[in-house]
């Protein structure tokens, strides 16, 4: 049990935080249940910083804006994809993808969409508290899978929804332990539009991405229900053609979560001629109000959290200001069949220290593309140095056209 509880507990925090900041006492990270739902499944949006919500629709469009997909070229397209994860740290944590869509109708304007992802935490080897193997092993695990919806509301802009169905389970090691279940929907919206960059025609893009809006999600039964990572997305993207046959794309996300943030304990000090019973008394209600304020977090509802996630860090707007998360991406296409992407992501070191730079590249013929990125950390340590992702998607039109 001692393996199993560890093991979770590790990649459940370090899946989004960096163990540079463990030791510190001014930390303060928002941590929610089923964290891999935060992880970006593809190595496009991975290669370019984790920036994609706003950059040119693909078949990953479904994890950062599903409604790019009514501005699809292709008719339809699927795709899968595998990350490797905290390699540095454990060798059989990894997240698998599946993803694909098909455009509605004569005039292309919307399209369906789905996805599924499974987070496998690896086997887990059982020992009593006594260090004894107990002879069997666990494989605990999150998924999730959704179906979207995304139409053009004008020529210009479109919007999406779409619904997520949350499963955990870990259990097996504990009786106290069961799986949890949750259901969730993400609202998003894209606009693209042409404008002049001195004698070019650039391709301008806007959009945001609301998911996870949804139910919290409780892994003992229903004694304690923990939120799960909703999140705002906002960005931009310009497309620029360097000439007839290349283009450079800059795109740029701002990323909050929409979840409460924990309340912190005040350090009380002894002051200068204070009486022993004054400093306890002092301690004491420090102890009821952190108490109360703990109760009114974990009772508090998934859509009031949305609404006090705006205002309610113990350290004020600044505190407000650190959670917010940017990445900024950079793609160099050529006649669309060859691609170089670097990126940079950002996360205060208060809120999880997630900081690094990215590399990728994609090949693109008629049918497929494969894509690979590598992450490389800037934070000391960090455990999410050293990623690699593969992904690989296939354009149905590209097949049809093969075929022929």
């Amino acid at each position: 049990m001692k393996n199993f509880l560890k093991k979770v507990l590790l990649v459940n925090i370090c899946a989004l935080s960096a163990f540079t900041v463990a030791a510190q006492d001014d930390i303060n990270p928002i941590l929610t249940a089923v964290p891999s739902l935060s992880i970006a499944p593809d190595a496009r949006g991975g290669g370019m910083g984790d920036a994609g919500v706003a950059t040119a629709p693909d078949v990953y469009s479904q994890h950062w804006n599903p409604a790019k997909y009514a501005f699809s070229p292709s008719k339809a397209g699927f795709a899968l994809s595998y990350t490797p994860w905290l390699r540095k740290i454990v060798n059989d944590v990894a997240l698998a993808y599946g993803v694909g869509y098909y455009k509605l109708g004569n005039e292309n304007n919307q399209a369906l969409s789905a996805s599924i992802r499974y987070f496998s935490v690896g086997d887990v080897k059982m020992m009593d508290v006594m260090g004894e193997d107990m002879h069997f092993t666990v494989a605990p695990y999150e998924m999730a899978f959704d179906l979207g919806y995304s139409r053009k509301l004008t020529e210009t802009f479109s919007g999406a929804i779409t619904v997520r169905y949350i499963r955990t389970d870990y259990s097996g090691a504990d009786d106290e332990v069961s799986p949890g279940n949750a259901w969730a929907a993400d609202i998003a919206g894209y606009n693209e539009s042409y404008v002049n960059i001195g004698q070019s025609e650039s391709l301008l893009s806007f959009g945001f991405n609301i998911s996870n809006i949804g139910t919290k999600i409780s892994t003992d039964g229903g004694s304690r229900n923990d939120y799960i990572p909703t999140n705002l997305r906002l960005g931009a993207s310009i497309m620029y053609p360097l000439n007839e046959v290349s283009t450079l794309s800059l795109s740029a996300d701002i990323n909050k979560l929409l979840v409460p943030t924990p309340p912190m304990k005040k350090a009380i000090i002894k002051q200068d001629g204070e009486s022993e019973a004054d400093y306890q008394d002092r301690l004491d209600q420090e102890d009821t109000r952190y108490a109360n304020k703990l109760k009114d977090y974990r009772d508090g509802s998934s859509i009031s959290g949305i609404f006090k996630s705006f205002g309610d860090a113990p350290g004020g707007f600044s505190e407000e200001l650190k959670e917010i998360m940017w990445s900024i991406g950079a793609e160099y296409d050529y006649d669309n069949k060859f691609r170089l992407r670097s990126g940079y992501f950002h996360e205060n070191k208060m809120k999880g220290n997630r900081q690094y730079f990215s590399f990728g590249a994609g090949f693109k013929l008629s049918a497929f593309q494969l894509d690979v990125a590598y992450m490389l950390a800037t934070a000391q340590q960090n455990p999410l140095d050293q990623t690699l992702r593969f992904s690989l998607a296939f354009d149905i039109d590209g097949m049809k056209n093969l075929f022929r």
